[in-house]
Parts: C-alpha cells; sequence; structure tokens
C-alpha cells in the first residue's frame, strides 16, 4: 500500500472515477468537486485530495484543505472527505494518509490540523483530540477535532 497525491498521480481519470465509486454522499460530492474543477476554488489553491491505495485499488481517499464546510475559517488546515471503502474499514487504513498529512503540515509549519465530524471515538484513535462544537456552512452543529502534528 502507498499514500498518492490525486494532482500529481498522472492517472487522474481512473482513480477519479474509483472514488465516484464510494457509497458516502461526501465522496460523491469530492467526485463532483473534482470533476468539475470546483474543488480547489472551494477549499483553497493548495489543497489536496491523497488517496491509500494498493496497485490499482482506493482503499481510503481524504483532503488536506486550506478551508472546510465550518465557518468562520479562522481555523486551517483541514483534514476532510475522509473515507474508507467497506471491506478495508476497521483495519486502520486512514492513520497510513493521517500520516503523510502530518507530514505535509510539518513542512508548511503548521502545529494542529482541525477535522469537522459527526463520529465519536474514530479520530481519537488516530491521536486526535475533541476541540469544541461548532456550526457548519449549514448551520448544524459538528464536533470539530484537533490533530497536533508535532506527535
Amino acid at each position: 500500500m502507498k499514500v498518492i497525491d490525486y494532482d500529481i498521480c498522472g492517472r487522474q481519470e481512473y482513480w477519479l472515477e474509483q472514488i465516484k465509486k464510494s457509497d458516502w454522499s461526501a465522496g460523491r460530492y469530492l467526485y463532483e468537486l473534482l470533476s468539475e474543477n470546483k474543488f480547489k476554488k472551494l477549499v483553497g489553491e493548495k489543497s489536496k485530495v491523497l488517496m491509500l491505495v494498493n496497485e490499482d485499488e482506493l482503499i481510503s481517499f481524504c483532503t488536506y484543505a486550506e478551508k472546510d464546510d465550518i465557518q468562520p475559517v479562522e481555523l486551517t488546515p483541514w483534514i476532510g472527505f475522509v473515507y474508507t471503502f467497506p471491506q478495508y474499514r476497521g483495519c486502520r487504513c486512514m492513520g497510513k494518509l493521517f500520516e503523510e498529512i502530518k507530514k505535509l503540515a510539518k513542512a508548511d509549519k503548521v502545529q494542529d490540523i482541525f477535522i469537522s465530524t459527526d463520529h465519536t471515538g474514530l479520530y481519537e484513535k488516530y491521536g486526535c483530540e475533541f476541540y469544541q462544537m461548532m456550526n457548519d456552512v449549514d448551520e448544524r452543529p459538528s464536533r470539530v477535532y484537533r490533530m497536533h502534528v508535532n506527535e
């Protein structure tokens, strides 16, 4: 297994079709944003889509982005669109993506990364801590977690 960056993988059309296969509405939304070239306009020009793959099989994906669905936007950067295909759940595949994101954050001299979610007990497994409740762009409450980069 290895982590690849969607922007520089050289096979964007193939991987885009793999993202489209996710059974999650946010995964399909990410597919739309990427296929319509709207992803970076929405979440920031330096934002990335990272994918954990095993040869031609997509296992997990997530984004490392300047903005997310939380407003106001003083917190940055964000991990978003976190998804693992069902057959790989419970195998801690996201940990490999999070380690790559930590490397990117260190290079960006970032100390904390944030995640907006409705899950409880999932991101704590990866060293995240509950930060606070915040409203998303639709004014729905969301749990915001913080991951310290230097840990």
